[in-house]
Order: structure tokens, then sequence, then C-alpha cells
């Protein structure tokens, strides 16, 4: 029920459409009945009996029931059968019988598009809600999550919840309207014979209900296969070089149809008790109607009837049309458990509480003014810890270099300083302030970014390098590349800047796509430049390039820079070299290579001399 709630408050800003949606229901209701309703005075006419043949001398005084508008019915068929005969009544009841249907048209069609807005709305909040989420997620989080499972929420759990909000909203509004009507006109034909009814048709309810809610477990099942699935698309997608380059296409499918297989023998499970479902209240409903059959045709045929066979004709035609809001319900339940298992899959994201949060009262770092500062920073990813006690001054204006072998720990000091995580222990601080006690965003905006892996986005070659700043001017675009040595190729694309550059930067060279992101971060002008191998894509004449614009970047910025390549970070103030997640030497490039230790040896294995 929690569930259910959490998805039906996104209509809260949908509160027009409801009262809409109500008024419609009731008016396609009231129509509905008063089409088959209809058909009693055209069978009393046809088979001599009823009101109508009798004389109604007078008209009815008004008063709000049922009885009113039948005896009304009833004073001007009589009205009409003395004027023009029979013919004359069926010609006024057949008039009267395609006016209601038209009208129960017309509100069935304005109930239909209130719904599908409602749903879309609803589906429409849930959306945004959970990329929004998703996006705010800090980045430890995608690092224990699959990228296909996290598609797969946003996209197919969220189709089947859209299912939901619309049979939900049928069964909680639609359908018991309905059968409220019916069930009133049955109660004027009858009220014995409705009292049966009222007593069978929930042992045919609570059969599907049990089925249900056995779904629910299989439904969630079923989904987490399919997430399954997303990934391993994602991921071959991603691979797609590798899987060619290792003809490894046999093993990547094999998996593949493990993981289909998987999920085609939970579909077909929960297809099973999904669509036993439809025939049971089917075949429930007949029994019923066999039983109303019996026990009306005997209230016919007995003595002292208390039923006319024009009455029961009606009551059977209403009676039918009670099946199909209740076979609605039924089968509706079976789809609300899915909708219910894929919306708990979504909630598990959007319950999500990030490890790194927005301090809404901490302080806005407006300026740029000291540096920033590790104080016996350690920190751990699960269990084991990746930096012990790493301590540093990075003060403004200066260029630190982190250098060492891979996995050392270098990209995650890199990645604390914008708090992409915290430390576990220790503190990291600009200007004296403890980023955690600092807002976010104040914190980001004074930081600019290149890493080794180019991150661009399926747009123009402007937008990927203006991205994130509003309304930017051509003129600082066309500067922004010139300083990255990215004009020269960026005028040779089919469109130039308007160029759009494919998925990831597909349809540019390593070397290019690297000049593209440095100049994204110039674009940014920010005080602080991390650096994490920015170089390392490009070849030797594009390095040479690159490495002449990032330094004339750098001049009067603080810069912390991780390099493979030795030769361009000879000019840092200060280099430390890291091995295991600790310092193990620190000073300039002169006092290391005298010192004749491990930066040494690295420079020595690139034949730097």
């Amino acid at each position: 029920m929690n569930t259910y709630l959490r998805i039906i408050s996104y209509a809260k800003g949908l509160g027009w459409y409801i009262p809409q949606y109500v008024i419609s229901v009731l008016l396609y209701s009231l129509f509905s009945v008063f089409n088959i309703a209809l058909m009693a005075p055209m069978f009393e006419v046809l088979f001599q009996e009823g009101s109508v043949v009798d004389a109604v001398l007078s008209k009815p005084a008004f008063s709000l029931d049922v009885t009113y508008f039948i005896d009304l019915f009833d004073y001007y068929s009589y009205q009409i059968m003395v004027e023009h005969g029979k013919m004359g009544v069926l010609k006024f009841v057949g008039l009267a019988l395609v006016v209601a249907a038209f009208f129960s048209n017309i509100f069935r069609y304005i109930t239909t598009v209130l719904l599908a807005i409602i749903r879309t709305r609803v589906i429409q909040g849930i959306r945004i809600d959970v990329f929004d989420k998703v996006t705010g997620l800090d980045i430890g989080y995608f690092t224990n999550e699959r990228k296909g499972d996290i598609m797969s929420r946003i996209t197919n759990d969220v189709q089947q919840v859209e299912h939901t909000v619309q049979d939900s909203l049928k069964i909680v509004l639609l359908e018991p309207i309905q059968l409220i009507f019916y069930f009133v006109a049955l109660y004027v034909i009858s009220p014995s014979l409705m009292l049966y009814t009222l007593i069978l048709l929930p042992l045919s309810g609570g059969l599907i209900a049990a089925i249900a809610k056995r779904l629910k477990k299989s439904a969630a099942r079923t989904q987490s296969s399919m997430g399954n699935i997303s990934y391993h698309v994602e991921e071959a997608i991603s691979g797609i070089r590798l899987i060619k380059a290792f003809t490894a296409r046999g093993y990547i499918t094999q998996k593949f149809k493990k993981e289909v297989a998987n999920y085609s023998r939970l579909s077909i499970s929960m297809a099973k008790k999904f669509d036993l479902a439809s025939p049971i209240s089917e075949f429930m409903g007949i029994m019923i109607v066999a039983g109303l059959l019996i026990i009306g045709g005997s209230m016919v045929l007995s003595d002292n009837a208390v039923l006319t066979g024009t009455g029961f004709m009606t009551f059977i035609l209403l009676f039918a049309r009670v099946l199909q809001p209740a076979k609605a319900i039924s089968n509706s339940l079976s789809s609300i458990q899915r909708g219910l298992a894929s919306a708990d899959r979504i909630f598990e994201i959007t319950d999500t509480k990030p490890l790194i949060t927005e301090n809404e009262e901490g302080k806005v770092v407006e300026e740029f003014k000291s540096g920033i500062s590790f104080k016996n920073v350690s920190f751990k990813y699960e269990d084991e810890y990746v930096l012990k006690n790493i301590s540093f001054e990075l003060e403004k204006g200066k260029t630190i270099a982190l250098v060492g072998m891979s996995g050392g720990g270098k990209s995650t000091i890199a990645d604390l300083v914008p708090r992409f995580y915290d430390p576990t222990e220790g503190e990291i601080t600009i200007d004296g302030n403890d980023l955690r006690k600092c807002t976010l965003n104040s914190i980001r905006k004074k930081m600019g970014i290149v890493t080794q892996e180019s991150i661009l986005f399926n747009d123009t070659i402007l937008s990927n390098i203006a991205f994130g700043i509003e309304n930017p001017s051509e003129e600082e675009v066309v500067k922004a590349a010139k300083i990255a040595n990215a004009h020269e190729f960026i005028l040779n694309t089919p469109s130039g800047y308007q160029t759009v550059i494919g998925e990831d930067g597909a349809k540019l060279s390593g070397g290019q796509r690297q000049r593209l992101s440095i100049a994204r971060a110039v674009m940014k002008n920010p005080d602080i430049l991390i650096l994490d191998e920015a170089t390392s894509a490009l070849d030797s004449h594009s390095e040479r390039q690159v490495q002449e614009a990032i330094t004339n970047l750098m001049s009067n910025r603080t810069s912390l820079v991780i390099a493979h390549r030795l030769s361009t970070i000879q000019h840092a103030d200060e280099i430390l070299v890291i091995e295991r997640g600790e310092i193990i030497e620190r000073g300039s490039h002169v006092y290391l290579m005298q010192k004749g230790g491990k930066y040494k040896s690295l420079q020595d294995m690139q034949n730097i001399k």
C-alpha cells in the first residue's frame, strides 16, 4: 500500500484533472446504465406487458429517486402510444437509446483522454524524479551498481508503473462507480435477485486476488532479470572493439543467451499466473449467470411471480455489463502487482541516500585565496585503505604533480579535491575551510577537470566546449579551442563548430577528443585545474602543442597534475611520488633526480635524461 500511495502522490499537481475525471466517469456510467435500462420499455411494448401498456394518466410529482424517472419515462411513453401507437413508442425508445449511447461514448472518450493526461503526467514526474536522483548520487554509487540495471529501472520499470497508474485509477474510480450505478439499477428491478449477485461475485474476486498476490515476487525477479539483460547489452556495445579484437563474440553471446533464457523462464512462470486471472474470472462469471438464470427463472415461473419476464431479461443484460468492470478489476489487480514490483525497484534508487551531500548551510567559497590542504588524509572504498596518511599543501598559483605506478592512489587524491568522495580519515581544506563545511557548487565552480578518458556528449563541438555554461558566445568558444590547439581540426570537420561528434565523440580521433576536453576546461576559466594524465591520448606532435597550451593555461592558476609522461611535469613546484597509497618521495624535479630514488628510476624507465 505504501508503494502505491507513493506512486499516486505524483498526481498532487493534477488537482483540476481529477474532479473532471470523476464527473466524466459519473456521466459515462449514468448514460451506460440508461442505455441498458431503455431495453425494458422496448421489451414491454413487444411482449405486451409492463407499465408502458398500462395507463399513466398523470405526470408524477418530482422527487430525487430512481422511481420518479422511471414513472416520468412511462408517462411520456404512454402519451406517445395514445397518439402514435406502439410503433411510436418503439421509435421514441429507439431515439432515446441512440441519444443515451451518444452521450455515453462522448463521456467515455473524455474519461479516456483525462486518464491518459493523468497517467502521462504522473509518469513524467516519476521519470524526472528518478533521473534527477540518479544524477545527484555520489560517484561511489556507480562503482557498485551496474549501469544497465539503472537504465532498466528508468525505462522498463517506469513503463510498467505507467500501466499500474492507469489500472489503479480505473479500480479506484471508474470501475467502482460503474458498479454502483449498475447495482442501483439491479436493485430497482429485483432487490432479492441482486442480493444473490452480491453473495456470488466476491467468491470470484477473492480467488483472483489470491492469484494477484503471488505475482509481485515473480514480477520483481523478472524485472531484475531484465536489468541484467540491459547490463549485458550496454557492456557489449561499450566493449564491441575488444569483443571483436579478441574474437570473443561467442563467449559474450553465450552469457547473453543464458540471461535471456533465465528471463524467458521467469516470464513464462509469471504469465501462467497472470493469464490465469482472465479465464477464471470469465468462468466464474458464467457460473454466476447460470445461477441467476435458475434463481431468476424460478421467480418468473412461480405461481405468484415476483419478477416479470421483461424485468428478468433487463436484469440479465445489466448483470452482463456488471461482469465487465468486475472482470477489469480482477485483471487490473494482477497488472498492478507487476507495477508495484517495478515501483519498488525504482524507489530503491530514489530512497538511496548519497554519501556526498550538499551542505545547505555551508560556507559559500566566493573567492579562492590561499590554497588547498590535505591533512593526514586516509581513504578506503570498502575495507582496504587506498590512501594512507596523505598530507601536502597546494598553494594558490602553484603546481603539484602526482606520479607513480598505476593503482597507487593518484586519481583517488584528485577525486577527493572536488568532493567526488570524502576522506575516511583526516580533512581537506580550501582556504582553511573543511570542504565538507562548504557548499558543493561553490567548490566545483572553482575547478576545471580534464581526465585521462575524454568524456564527451553526442552534441555539437560548440556545445561540448561550452558545456555547463549558459548563453556562451562563439567568440569565447573559439578562443578556448585555439588555446587547446583544437581550432584548426574543428574547422576541417563537416560543419565546423556545429558538427555533431557522435556518442562519446566517436567521430573524432583520441587526440582530438582530448583537445576538446582541454578546451572545455579552458572555457570554464577555473581557479583550480585538475589534470589527470590529460596528454596521455595525444601523439608526440599534438602533445607538444597541447602541453604548451596547458602550460599557458596553468599560469597564475593552482594546478594538481597527474602525469604518466614525466616530461610534462618537470616544471611543477613540487612532485609527489605515490606508491601504495603513501607519499614515498617529494620535492622538485631537480631535487628528486639528485636523490636517485623512485622518481629517478621512473625517469630512467622512460629513457628521459
